[in-house]
């Protein structure tokens, strides 16, 4: 197992199969020293763990920041697909977080950031990023959060 895989162990989770495609694309891809994931939803064992709009009424915003820790986990393990050994990881570049949420809501960053809080606990330094917290009406399956990562790996 991976540096990277036991500091995640550490921090109570673990490094899950990466989910297969809802759709006709690919989870992940490298060019040159980046790899680009495709969105992930917060699925665990082939399941969505929840559905619907966070705030006004909805999921909590804690609830959502831990939706999208799950999506960022669901994202390294795509990642691995493509290079194999997560500590090949040398940077986070970007998170981006969608955010299902009425127009009434303006915490998307702090939904946001279960992912970005993660991902540095997990990388340190490497682990800090440029981000976007975006605010959507509806998104894929009725995921309430859906995570897209860019990193830079080391050939």
């Amino acid at each position: 197992m991976s540096a990277i895989e036991n500091r995640i162990e550490e921090l109570g989770h673990r490094v899950p199969a990466a989910p297969k495609p809802v759709a006709a694309y690919i989870p992940a891809i490298r060019t040159g020293n980046l790899v680009l994931t495709s969105g992930q939803l917060p699925m665990a064992e082939g399941k969505l763990l929840a559905t619907g709009c966070v705030g006004d009424g909805g999921l909590t915003v804690a609830e959502g920041a831990d939706l999208a820790r799950t999506c960022l986990l669901n994202a390294l393990a795509s990642v691995k697909g493509v290079i194999g050994d997560l500590d090949r990881i040398v940077r986070v570049v970007r998170i981006v977080v969608y955010v299902q949420s009425k127009d009434t809501f303006h915490d998307q960053p702090k939904v946001a950031n279960g992912a970005s809080e993660f991902a540095q606990a997990v990388f340190g330094e490497a682990g800090a990023h440029a981000r976007s917290a975006v605010g959507v009406n509806a998104l894929p399956l009725d995921a309430p959060v859906e995570v897209e990562l860019t990193v830079e790996v080391a050939d």
